[in-house]
């Protein structure tokens, strides 16, 4: 990655979730319109892998709170049901 792109990236780590995903979701939008120079696509698909770790960063940060909440004093399951019912 190229210095002015980490720097570019840098402010990536601050980002709350919903906002790393707009933007990740902005630029997929883009670079599936293939209508990019290539330069450019380089450089924001550079942004989408750095905000596609922020956002796996943050989930993994909630799925451990959620299960720590899932648990009592003693660290036994406390009645829970998966997070991602259908």
């Amino acid at each position: 990655m190229a210095k002015d792109a980490k720097s570019s990236n840098a402010d990536v780590t601050a980002l709350p979730f919903e906002k790393a995903l707009a933007e990740l979701e902005t630029i997929v939008q883009r670079l599936e319109k293939g209508d990019v120079a290539l330069e450019e696509s380089i450089r924001i698909y550079e942004r989408g892998e750095a905000l596609k770790k922020r956002c796996e960063v943050l989930l993994r940060e909630a799925e451990a709170r959620v299960e720590k909440i899932a648990r009592d004093a003693e660290g036994r399951p406390t009645g829970t049901e998966p997070l991602d019912r259908d």
